[in-house]
């Protein structure tokens, strides 16, 4: 449970967070979560609400909201995920989600950079954090001065494991090695843009231009924690039609239920390129901080609501 200084920090932290967006014209939505029908992911557990669901994103409400004309939005809001408990995992959690029409993926890693940077700055008060310019993690300094390093996923393949990408999935094994051989290894000396994913770990992500076996997807890492996801939106209809019906027939075959979303389907065309990311706020926080687990920046670990 949080002291109140822990919980004037969270507060401080979640203003700066807001006060970025705000200064550069995005719109702040606050969608429901509580829905009818989720995006359809197989590797994800939702929580069911009296014949609805919590959601695991903001990501299908957003989406709806740019094809009706927004085209700079974000949210900081609360998720639900089952089978999630650990140091860097908890069942509820607060997420920071934004999109940008107009972009793509490289341009949300500029703006990512620039958004980390901001909030170390703003709170550079925190024990985690050096002169606003850099994290101490483990008796280590992470410096923040952008530009960050980018890795394609191939790269960390070869410079991590013994075995490629492609092989790696051939043999179901990919999530495995990436968080047992490589994630250690991520963003020690700067924070490091892992990307360019294979196209069939990019479910929402669009095929990237000239080599469609891959997909314009990132994620972020620092002190070996991932902190985000995010990608060049697909907004193709017919293929993220199709890529749902492979995940609808994954979650079948484990007895997971699910539903086609065909209201998210028929906006998706409604807009042009787009960027989108979510990113973990508690992670986020808990580098900022200096702690050593999520529990530590919660007003409340689950533990203590009993």
């Amino acid at each position: 449970m949080l002291s109140p200084a822990g919980l004037k920090q969270r507060s401080d932290f979640l203003q700066s967070l807001r006060l970025f967006f705000r200064e550069r014209d995005y719109i702040e939505v606050d969608t429901p979560i509580r829905l009818p029908v989720l995006l359809p992911e197989s590797e994800i557990f939702p929580y069911a609400s009296e014949g609805w669901w919590l959601q695991t994103s903001p990501e299908l409400c957003m989406k709806r909201l740019l094809a009706r004309g927004a085209t700079r939005l974000f949210q900081i809001c609360h998720c639900f995920r089952r089978e999630e408990r650990g140091r860097l995992h908890a069942p509820e959690f607060t997420m920071l989600e934004w999109y940008h029409v107009g972009w793509n993926y490289l341009d949300l890693m500029r703006e990512c950079e620039e958004l980390v940077v901001a909030l170390a700055v703003a709170c550079s008060i925190f024990t985690g954090i050096a002169n606003g310019g850099s994290l101490l993690r483990d008796a280590k300094e992470v410096r923040l001065t952008p530009p960050w390093k980018r890795l394609r996923v191939d790269e960390a393949f070869s410079a991590y494991t013994n075995t490629t990408a492609l092989a790696a999935l051939a043999e179901d094994r990919f999530d495995e090695i990436l968080v047992t051989e490589i994630e250690p290894h991520l963003g020690w000396d700067r924070p490091v843009f892992l990307y360019d994913y294979p196209v069939q770990l990019g479910s929402l992500a669009r095929p990237k231009p000239g080599a469609p076996h891959l997909a314009e997807r990132f994620e972020l890492y620092c002190c070996g924690i991932e902190l985000a996801n995010g990608f060049s939106e697909l907004v193709d209809a017919a293929q993220q039609r199709l890529r749902f019906s492979k995940e609808l027939a994954a979650m079948r075959s484990h007895a997971q239920p699910g539903t086609m979303p065909k209201s998210f389907l028929l906006d998706l065309s409604r807009f042009g390129d787009t960027a989108g990311i979510a990113l973990g706020v508690d992670r986020l926080l808990m580098l900022f901080s200096g702690a050593s687990c999520l529990d530590d920046v919660l007003p409340f670990s689950r533990d203590e609501l009993y």
